[in-house]
């Protein structure tokens, strides 16, 4: 069974930097393209921020995240990362690494990031 730990989020203040990670067991990391989501406060619909091919060459990002956000990978680690830089209130959401390069594939409990001042 696959199993996702996302983390690394927490309390930040505007313009600061997180990097999130997200550790896969139960399998190989390197036989799936993943993504990250996130989900704001009071939406129900997750926002798709970007996708990693999974041999770690390729890396799609959303157009409302490029340039701020930069998903890498370490398949011999199993983990995924997701660096976000000059963060900004609207940031503030739980993040969601799946197993699919839509957001659709599993998922773990999430890591929350909060922006504030």
């Amino acid at each position: 069974e696959v199993r996702l730990v996302e983390s690394g989020g927490g309390l930040v203040q505007p313009g600061g930097s997180l990097r999130l990670s997200c550790t896969l067991s139960g399998d190989t990391l390197s036989n799936y393209d993943m993504s990250w989501v996130r989900q704001a406060p009071g939406k129900g619909l997750d926002e798709w921020l970007g996708a990693s091919q999974r041999a770690g060459i390729r890396f799609d990002y959303a157009d409302s995240v490029k340039g701020r956000f930069t998903i890498s990978r370490d398949n011999a680690k199993n983990t995924l990362y997701l660096q976000i830089n000059s963060l900004k209130p609207e940031d503030t959401a739980v993040y969601y690494c799946t197993t699919d390069p839509s957001g659709l594939g599993n998922r773990g409990q999430g890591t929350q990031v909060t922006v504030s001042s």
